[in-house]
């Protein structure tokens, strides 16, 4: 007989339940769209298009892209009040924080 998620999350006791909620939570709110990300910010396309200086259209486009330039999003994140940092993840050291790539460099 096939068991359900649902079967299975309710036959825990209360504690473990949760203990697995609240983990998958964190998962989910780990990974983003753009625009996920902007609606949990409680912001609007027009409120971010007018920090930007661009249209409404135009954020509605960038939330859509599959790839985008980093000083663009970059200048998004920013727009909505928080910083970019790019995190390099190698199986034999510990993470690392890039430095001159999404930040406000001027060398280009």
């Amino acid at each position: 007989m096939t068991v359900s998620l649902d079967e299975m999350m309710a036959a825990l006791d209360p504690e473990r339940r949760r203990k697995i909620e609240e983990r998958a939570a964190e998962l989910i709110a780990e990974e983003m769209t753009l625009r996920e990300l902007r609606k949990a910010r409680k912001l609007t396309q027009v409120s971010v298009a007018r920090e930007l200086g661009i249209s409404q259209d135009a954020v509605s486009r960038l939330e859509h892209r599959s790839d985008i330039l980093l000083s663009t999003l970059r200048r998004t994140v920013e727009a909505m009040g928080g910083t970019l940092s790019l995190i390099a993840r190698f199986p034999d050291r510990p993470p690392v924080e890039l430095s001159g790539i999404a930040g406000h460099d001027t060398c280009d």
